[in-house]
C-alpha cells in the first residue's frame, strides 16, 4: 500500500469511507483482533473475598427491601475486565444473594438457567414450580429456565448463598424472557425433603413413571452429604491403591442430570473438588471460563503465574485459556461451574497442560 500513487491512496481513502458510511469493515485491518492465535480474553482472572462480599451484602440487608421491582437482594461479581456489566465472565453471572429473618423473595421464572450453592447456614426454602426445596450448607441447588421459584426465610436469622446464571450468554444471544408471579411463594411449607428429591435422589435408580429425557435435571438438590461422600471415597480408594482421583490427592466430582447422564442444565456444568492437605494441581488452559467457590480450607490459586491466597467463601474466575492451577494449605473443597457445555456442543472444547509435553 506504500507504493500507491497519489489518485490511487485517494480513491483508497474513499473507499474506507465509504466502508464506513455503509457500516462496512474490511477484515484485513481487523484479522488478529478478530482471529487471535490463542484466546485474548477481555476478562481478568480477579478473586472476591467471602468477608468482604457478606459484610456488604449484611449492609443491603439493612437498607434494601426484597420484594417487587429489585425482586432480589443479589448483589453481581462484576469482572473488572468486563467494565459496564455485571458480569463475572462473558457466558457466566454470579451474586451473592442475601435474604433476612422471615422475609420472602416473590415468585418469577426466566428463560435463563440459575442454581444456588450455600456455603454457609440454612433455614430458607427455595419454592421451584411450587416444590418446597431446603437449602443447607454445601448443598447445590437448581432453577432451570422457566420455572418459577421463590426464596423464604423461616427463621430469626439472615441466610446468604450464592446464585449462577447464564444471564451473560443469554443477554448477546437475544433469547430472554421473563415473568412475574405469586407475591410471596406458592407453597409455604418447610419439609425437610422436597417431592423431586422423593422421586429422583435414589442413586442408580430411576423412576419408571419418568422415562423421557429433560434438558435439565429434574433433581432440584444435590446435598452435601452425598457430595461429601463421593468425595471422601475417592480418596480412600486412591489411599488403597486403585485409580479413582484425576490426579494424585485430587478428588472431583460432576453434578449430572439423571435422566441423561450429562450436565445438569444445557448451559452450566457444576462441579465440586477436594484436594488433600499439600497437594498442588498441574497448571492447565481450558477454552471456556469458570467460577470458583472455596467451600472449606484454605490454599491458594495460581492464575497467569500469578499466586493468590485463598479462604472460605472466596470467589475467584478463570476466564478461557488462562492458566491456572491450585494448592491446598489444609484439606481444600472448592465449588466450581462453567460454560462447558456450550462450548461441547459447539465443539470448541480444548485444555493444554504444558507439564504433558515436558
Amino acid at each position: 500500500m506504500t507504493d500507491l500513487q497519489p489518485d490511487e491512496e485517494a480513491e483508497l481513502k474513499q473507499l474506507y469511507a465509504d466502508f464506513e458510511a455503509n457500516d462496512l469493515t474490511p477484515l484485513w485491518t481487523q484479522l488478529n483482533d478478530l482471529m487471535p492465535l490463542v484466546p485474548a480474553p477481555s476478562a481478568k482472572a480477579h478473586v472476591w473475598r467471602w468477608k468482604t462480599l457478606h459484610r456488604l451484602a449484611e449492609r443491603a440487608g439493612d437498607l434494601v427491601p426484597v420484594g417487587r421491582g429489585g425482586e432480589r437482594r443479589a448483589i453481581a461479581l462484576v469482572n473488572p475486565g468486563l467494565p459496564g456489566t455485571a458480569y463475572a465472565t462473558p457466558t457466566l453471572w454470579c451474586a451473592i444473594q442475601y435474604l433476612g429473618p422471615h422475609e420472602t423473595a416473590p415468585e418469577h421464572r426466566h428463560s435463563q438457567n440459575a442454581f444456588r450453592f450455600v456455603v454457609e447456614g440454612e433455614g430458607v426454602w427455595t419454592v421451584v414450580n411450587g416444590d418446597p426445596v431446603a437449602m443447607r450448607r454445601g448443598d447445590f441447588l437448581l432453577t432451570p429456565g422457566w420455572h418459577f421459584h421463590g426464596h423464604h426465610n423461616d427463621t430469626d436469622q439472615p441466610m446468604a448463598w450464592i446464585d449462577g446464571l447464564d444471564i451473560p450468554f443469554t443477554h448477546y444471544s437475544d433469547v430472554g424472557f421473563f415473568e412475574f408471579g405469586s407475591e410471596r411463594v406458592t407453597d409455604e411449607a418447610s419439609p425437610p425433603v422436597s417431592r423431586s428429591e422423593r422421586l429422583w435422589a435414589h442413586p442408580g435408580l430411576r423412576p419408571l413413571s419418568e422415562l423421557d429425557q429433560r434438558v435439565s435435571s429434574p433433581l432440584a438438590a444435590y446435598r452435601w452429604e452425598h457430595t461429601d461422600r463421593a468425595l471422601t471415597e475417592q480418596l480412600a480408594l486412591e489411599d488403597e491403591g486403585h485409580p479413582a482421583t484425576v490426579e494424585q490427592g485430587h478428588a472431583a466430582i460432576r453434578y449430572v442430570n439423571p435422566t441423561t447422564g450429562g450436565d445438569v442444565m444445557p448451559t452450566i456444568r457444576a462441579e465440586f473438588h477436594r484436594l488433600r492437605a499439600g497437594t498442588a494441581t498441574r497448571a492447565r488452559h481450558e477454552v471456556g471460563s469458570s467460577v470458583w467457590q472455596v467451600f472449606e480450607g484454605s490454599g491458594s490459586v495460581v492464575l497467569g503465574g500469578e499466586e493468590r491466597q485463598l479462604a472460605t467463601g472466596d470467589l475467584f474466575t478463570v476466564p478461557s485459556w488462562a492458566a491456572w492451577s491450585l494448592r491446598a494449605d489444609t484439606q481444600l473443597d472448592l465449588f466450581r461451574f462453567n460454560d462447558g457445555p456450550i462450548i461441547d456442543r459447539l465443539g470448541f472444547a480444548r485444555t493444554w497442560i504444558p507439564e504433558d509435553e515436558s
